[in-house]
């Protein structure tokens, strides 16, 4: 229904239009030749109590006008209730507050006008029809709000990015990183590198020019060379953590192995909270990889289910099987589960000794996988009896059927998941996209050849090109082709 509404919206606004004269304070139609004006719907589609259409261009201010005749603008970025009406049946339409927001002033810099309207489809549908029919106006694009914020200076690349994970954000962790994102964290830690590298260039230029002036004060080289090393220190720290944060926007890949029948299934339902998985009594019910998105610990993860791990089965099983281990070198986090009453079984002695051992084995680097050891079917072991398995490595004791010990086992993930995916409520914003990543790493490049290099005119070319990849991710020398990409993410309307 939106989509076609949508359409005969875009119909009504390429109908004839009637060039007036505009004045500043949005008095009038626009003046021939200015930028068009646009609009949308920038709420959730569908019923809702309210609903928010906006506007944004030099006619905001006459489409206000044209839909509340015979009222005058209301004061700027005050709300009031106006009865709006077809500007040219004159039709009522709906009785909404209604905001107006000159430019510069506003989200994109440009007029802007909101209306509050009644969230039912047939108001919205009237309205957005209205607002086509106003000479000027056309529907929106996608993302076409935030660029025109973009391109007035009001937001950086780094913010619009941010913006764009806030409206995306499933979990607490991606809503902290994305709002530390927009509110310019990563842009600032940029244009203070940016900053450090224009000042080397100064100095490497300033002795290129006067190295053999008297008046040059002395180790002009030594100080950039000592900026381009604290420099390099600063990037490596920043790339390190890269795959953290992509983890941390697309979500870290946690995979739940064990023997059959240890209550694998059982786990994955009772951190989905739904039934994804068939669970029976009856080994190997499992036998394909299972995936579902969930939230975990407020981190945002893809849960996969596999087959549990035995020899000496069918050729389906065996599939299963083989499709099991390769999701297990591909985790970034193993949830390792086995049944807590039966722990001296030839399944069980088999994982512990083939995949817990050895993860336990290596080092808790950043790029090491993670492993949880959790004993489920802890309902069955007899009450206040000593811990059944003293021998093993650190774990955990579960009940998927009563549900204790669940509250140790989300805190646990939430420590894990802080080390894979990052914590963006401390240290330095992380870096959350390729394009952050590869430019970064060209900056390091170009750092590189500057220290290798003799000529001095090629070191200060390395320190353009370095300082160029840093004005990429905040948007300087951004290309439409990246711009595009980037936009392409938001809904109309925003």
């Amino acid at each position: 229904m939106w989509r076609g509404l949508w359409t005969l919206v875009a119909r009504a606004a390429r109908g004839p239009r009637s060039p007036r004269s505009c004045a500043r304070q949005g008095s009038g139609a626009p003046a021939p030749g200015s930028g068009a004006t646009i609009f949308a719907l920038s709420s959730g589609q569908g019923r809702c109590g309210i609903a928010v259409i906006r506007t944004s261009g030099p006619a905001s201010g006459h489409a206000l006008q044209s839909l509340t005749a015979p009222r005058d603008l209301p004061p700027a970025r005050s709300a009031c209730l106006r009865l709006l009406s077809h500007p040219r049946s004159g039709e009522p339409l709906d009785r909404a507050l209604v905001l107006w927001f000159p430019g510069p002033q506003s989200f994109t810099g440009e007029d802007c006008a909101e209306f509050h309207v009644h969230g039912g489809p047939a108001v919205v549908s009237g309205v957005l029809q209205a607002l086509g029919s106003v000479p000027g106006l056309r529907p929106a694009e996608a993302g076409e709000f935030t660029r025109r914020a973009f391109a007035h200076g009001k937001l950086s690349l780094t913010e619009v990015e941010g913006l764009a994970d806030l409206i995306h954000a499933e979990t607490e962790a991606q809503r902290r990183q994305a709002l530390r994102q927009l509110d310019g964290e990563l842009g600032h830690i940029c244009h203070g590198w940016a900053k450090t590298l224009t000042k080397a260039l100064a100095h490497v230029e300033a002795y290129i020019d006067f190295g053999e002036d008297d008046n040059l004060e002395e180790g002009v080289l030594e100080q950039a060379d000592s900026q381009v090393r604290e420099l390099e220190l600063a990037l490596s720290a920043h790339l390190r953590d890269a795959r953290r944060g992509q983890r941390l926007r697309s979500g870290a890949h946690v995979v739940v192995a064990g023997p059959p029948n240890a209550g694998k299934s059982s786990l994955v339902n009772l951190l989905s909270r739904k039934p994804v998985s068939i669970v029976s009594p009856e080994p190997g019910t499992t036998r394909d990889v299972l995936e579902i998105p969930v939230d975990l610990a407020g981190f945002p993860a893809l849960l996969s289910d596999t087959a549990g791990l035995r020899e000496g089965v069918g050729p389906v099983e065996q599939e299963g099987v083989r499709r099991a281990r390769e999701r297990l070198e591909q985790a970034d986090l193993i949830l390792a589960v086995l049944d807590a009453s039966d722990l001296a079984s030839p399944s069980s002695c088999n994982f512990l000794d083939t995949v817990v051992a050895p993860a336990g084995a290596g080092s808790r680097s950043e790029s090491s996988q993670r492993l949880l050891l959790v004993l489920n079917k802890s309902d069955l072991l007899p009450p206040g009896g000593p811990d059944p398995s003293p021998n093993l490595p650190p774990h955990l004791l579960l009940s998927c059927l009563t549900g204790h010990g669940l509250d140790d086992l989300l805190e646990a993930l939430r420590k894990e998941l802080a080390e894979v995916c990052g914590d963006p409520s401390t240290g330095p914003p992380l870096l959350t996209r390729a394009r952050h990543q590869h430019h970064l790493q060209g900056c390091l490049d170009a750092l590189g050849h500057y220290r290798q290099t003799k000529d001095l005119a090629l070191a200060a070319e390395a320190l353009r090109l370095a300082r160029g990849h840093l004005g990429r991710i905040t948007g300087g020398g951004s290309t439409e082709e990246i711009l595009d990409i980037i936009f392409r993410d938001f809904c109309v309307g925003k």
